[in-house]
């Protein structure tokens, strides 16, 4: 586990979207693709923007990159609470990806939980038995949970499914999220965290005892790779 400390917002984006190439340049020169899971939010928003500019875009083989998300609401893809519509809205219809090679996280007509299991297969069908994406880009919430993998629920504890859903009653709805075992076998994790509100859970989840069940983000240590967090001095002033 690292942590990549930078003067300002500005930079931390920056930061984020060079390594977004930097990631994909090398996957797609290895192994023909490069397999990611993205987040939703503002940050991951105004790195999506970034990425969509001409000086970032045109370093991309786009057409080589398969698209999944960490996590969704379970919500239509037109929906203003959807990661997926605003990964589109700021990317994915600004650059030359192919369709077929984006899976957001949401079906008409079926369970979440039913489609939990479909993700998963689809997840299987680009990456193999082995499950193992190139990059995810995770954040964490003011309480430490990161996906959808809040403080106390029983999720936490899944050890097999990949992807799965479940009723998360404080915001009264169904969530649809990767879990820790999927996104542990990841080459290269970034986490985004920034401001004053989470100061408190992102010492706790670095130095704090280990205690998942309070701070969810603990769970993600990565079996073969690296991850990283990305944060500015501002927060990290009292870390």
């Amino acid at each position: 586990m690292g942590v990549t400390i930078v003067d300002n917002l500005d930079q931390l984006y920056k930061e984020a979207a060079d390594q977004f190439v930097d990631f994909a340049k090398k996957a797609i020169q290895e192994k023909g693709k490069f397999v990611v899971a993205l987040s939703g939010g503002s940050s991951p928003k105004a790195i999506f923007k970034l990425l969509a500019t001409t000086d970032y875009a045109e370093q991309i083989d786009w057409k080589n990159i398969y698209f999944f998300w960490v996590d969704e609401r379970w919500v239509p893809l037109d929906d203003e609470k959807s990661n997926a519509k605003m990964t589109f809205e700021t990317l994915l219809d600004t650059v030359p990806v192919n369709k077929d090679q984006i899976f957001p996280m949401f079906k008409e007509g079926i369970s979440p939980e039913d489609f939990a299991a479909e993700y998963e297969n689809e997840i299987r069908n680009v990456l193999g038995d082995e499950g193992c994406f190139d990059f995810i880009l995770l954040g964490m919430g003011d309480d430490g949970h990161t996906a959808s993998l809040f403080p106390g629920e029983k999720i936490l504890h899944e050890n097999k499914k990949w992807v799965d859903a479940y009723y998360l009653a404080p915001q009264n709805m169904y969530r649809i999220t990767l879990t820790a075992p999927i996104i542990n076998k990841a080459e290269n994790v970034l986490v985004i965290t920034f401001g004053e509100s989470k100061k408190h859970a992102l010492n706790e989840v670095l130095n704090g005892d280990y205690n998942p069940e309070l701070y969810p983000l603990q769970l993600i240590k990565p079996e073969k790779g690296e991850s990283q967090f990305l944060t500015d001095s501002e927060t990290m002033k009292s870390v």
